[in-house]
């Protein structure tokens, strides 16, 4: 129990909910099968059927889908604390494929794991639900980001979301974070050529606001990169209300 009591879904979900013995201890089995996946080999794929989910303890994954022309769709980036495939575990299909950008460690996690945890307990459920929600809200955002916003503010709120995200899980601040995506990454993920990306980052740089070199995301001034993206953290919900 201390190791799961430790993790960083854990830190994530006592944001929601103070956690009890028995759900602290219904984390613990959750956690009970520890897989390690290299960088570049894909945990799952697009149109698998079958497949578990997986609680990111370590590494960061980027979840994707290839289109019939080859190019590909980055959807998201999990961290440490997030769940892989949960949707797919329930719909029996994996609707995209994840892939390690690191070295990862996770817990995989079957069906009947999660059921079984879901029915005795309930407050652990419903925290989940709130961490999934979460989730559903952030590719909302991300949406409208594609959509409406220009490539500064697009990259900005992209870094400022990632920052908060990591905060949640001890991983980063107000001053910045490790970070392990390269403009490849981001490009795919923003909707954006890798020159264009290289051109946003130099010009936030410029502007004073934020630096992202050597796999460190620094920021410089989080209040003028937060106006010139627009970003309310409200949609991330960090601090929800404790359930009783």
């Amino acid at each position: 129990m201390t190791a799961a009591a430790a993790s960083p879904l854990t830190r994530k979900l006592s944001a929601f909910v103070a956690l009890s013995e028995a759900e602290l201890a219904a984390l613990a089995r959750l956690h009970g099968r520890r897989r390690s996946f290299v960088a570049g080999r894909d945990m799952a794929h697009q149109g698998q059927s079958d497949q578990a989910a997986y609680i990111l303890s370590a590494g960061w994954v980027c979840s994707y889908k290839i289109q019939p022309d080859g190019t590909r769709q980055i959807v998201d980036f999990q961290v440490p604390g997030d769940f892989l495939g949960l949707r797919s575990v329930l719909l029996r299909t994996s609707d995209h494929s994840f892939e390690p950008i690191v070295d990862v460690e996770a817990a995989e996690v079957l069906t009947g794991d999660l059921l079984e945890a879901f029915a005795q307990t309930p407050r652990l459920a419903t925290a989940i639900l709130w961490a999934a929600s979460r989730d559903e809200a952030m590719v909302v955002e991300h949406l409208v980001g594609i959509g409406r916003r220009d490539a500064g503010a697009r990259m900005a709120h992209f870094l400022l979301e990632l920052g908060s995200r990591l905060a949640l899980v001890g991983m980063g601040s107000k001053e910045g974070y490790d970070c392990p995506l390269t403009q490849y990454h981001l490009a795919d993920a923003l909707g954006l050529s890798a020159v264009h990306v290289n051109r946003v980052l130099r010009q936030l740089r410029e502007r004073g606001l934020v630096t992202f070199r050597d796999g460190h995301v620094a920021f410089h001034d989080y209040s003028g990169l937060a106006e010139l993206a627009g970003f309310d953290p409200a949609y991330l919900d960090q601090t929800g209300p404790l359930l009783k």
